[in-house]
């Protein structure tokens, strides 16, 4: 599968079992990474989010957590709040949004993926991780569409499965990679 040229977007998204698997992987991006990372992972909407304190003290690129409008900067690691889903409005900035939840889930992995493929195309990376249902698994097939690359976990490294499996069931081409393996693979990318 081409990469359509040199990528601009990594979106990654994870429900049960992300935050062990995120933490093999973020940890190892170098400061100068030099694409922003986009993530959603399936929270509890009613309580306030750790992931930026947990990863922020772990990692060299920087890590925090999406307001309305924000710049999409390379170099960044930009968690969805809970109970928002996060849109790349442009290849310049990003939005939250309160649309009805698709899979059960606000953020929906799905809705980033596919805002993903509509904005960068060829020149996203889509990366779906261990969790306990299919969200994530249509917005990586547009990605592969749009001839971007798609990986997921390797269900056997995954703390829960179901979310990897559905992906290699439905997605064409997806690459199936242990966490230290996505780290490598994304560092070997930017390296290039």
């Amino acid at each position: 599968m081409s990469d359509g040229g040199s990528p601009r977007v990594v979106v990654l998204g994870a429900s049960a079992g992300a935050v062990e698997a995120l933490g093999q992987i973020l940890p190892e991006l170098p400061a100068d990474f030099p694409w922003p990372v986009l993530g959603v992972v399936h929270l509890p909407s009613r309580t306030p989010s750790l992931l930026v304190p947990l990863y922020a003290p772990r990692c060299a690129i920087r890590v925090c957590e999406v307001e309305d409008k924000m710049p999409l900067l390379p170099g960044a690691v930009y968690f969805a709040p809970p109970d928002y889903h996060l849109l790349i409005e442009d290849e310049g900035s990003l939005a939250l949004s309160i649309d009805a939840p698709v899979q059960f889930s606000r953020p929906s992995i799905d809705v980033l993926f596919h805002s993903a493929a509509e904005t960068f195309g060829a020149r996203s990376i889509g990366i779906l991780l261990s969790g306990a249902n299919d969200d994530g698994s249509l917005g990586l097939a547009a990605i592969a569409a749009a001839g971007g690359l798609v990986w997921v976990q390797e269900p056997s490294s995954a703390s829960v499965r179901t979310m990897p499996e559905a992906a290699l069931r439905t997605v064409p081409g997806v690459r199936a990679l242990t966490p230290i393996e996505i780290a490598a693979a994304l560092r070997q990318l930017a390296a290039l």
